[in-house]
């Protein structure tokens, strides 16, 4: 069933492409602790006084962002398949008309 045309479809194909690379990449820096991604760790409203408190929740903080970053990187091979089979039922029914 044709849902979207061919220049749409191969458009997500190159964005989900992207954005799967991109969340992996971002997933395996986060998981190994990168200090660059510090600033992008929410860490609540909670009072962080002392080291071991903050080393747990910065600890916290990147596994969640890791297991994040591979859900949506998972969602993004979803689209990457449906914008695939898109893209072969259009190519395939121009090729027949």
């Amino acid at each position: 069933m044709k849902v979207c045309g061919p220049k749409y479809a191969l458009c997500g194909l190159i964005v989900s492409a992207w954005g799967i690379v991109q969340l992996l990449l971002m997933g395996i820096f986060f998981f190994a602790r990168s200090v660059a991604l510090i600033e992008d760790i929410s860490f609540g409203e909670e009072i962080l006084d002392t080291p071991d408190k903050f080393y747990f929740a910065a600890d916290r903080g990147y596994t969640q962002n890791a297991y994040n970053c591979w859900i949506a990187a998972c969602i993004y091979v979803l689209t990457f398949l449906f914008s695939g089979h898109q893209f072969y039922v259009n190519s395939r029914t121009s090729l027949s008309v």
